[in-house]
């Protein structure tokens, strides 16, 4: 098992993202409570790493972009995101 260490940013956004099923980027800047600036360079640090997925795929998402661009947790690190956010 992998262990995830998530700053307080990233923490947000897995959380505004969920579980479930992929959310625009607009509701996650809604339910983030952060600038879209930082919304936008947080999403791209979790997508580099491989936490969060884009739909349509981009390997870096623009600000323009961010808000009309839907975005999901990457299966394969569900389990180890849910652990990380509950040692926070």
């Amino acid at each position: 098992m992998r262990h995830i260490k998530l700053s307080g940013r990233e923490a947000t956004v897995v959380r505004a993202i969920g579980f479930t099923e992929a959310m625009m980027g607009a509701e996650i800047h809604d339910r983030a409570h952060m600038e879209v600036e930082d919304v936008t360079d947080t999403l791209n640090s979790l997508m580099s790493a491989g936490y969060v997925e884009s739909v349509p795929y981009y390997e870096e998402v623009q600000i323009a972009e961010m808000p009309v661009t839907a975005f999901e947790l990457n299966p394969g690190y569900v389990q180890e995101l849910k652990q990380a956010l509950l040692r926070r």
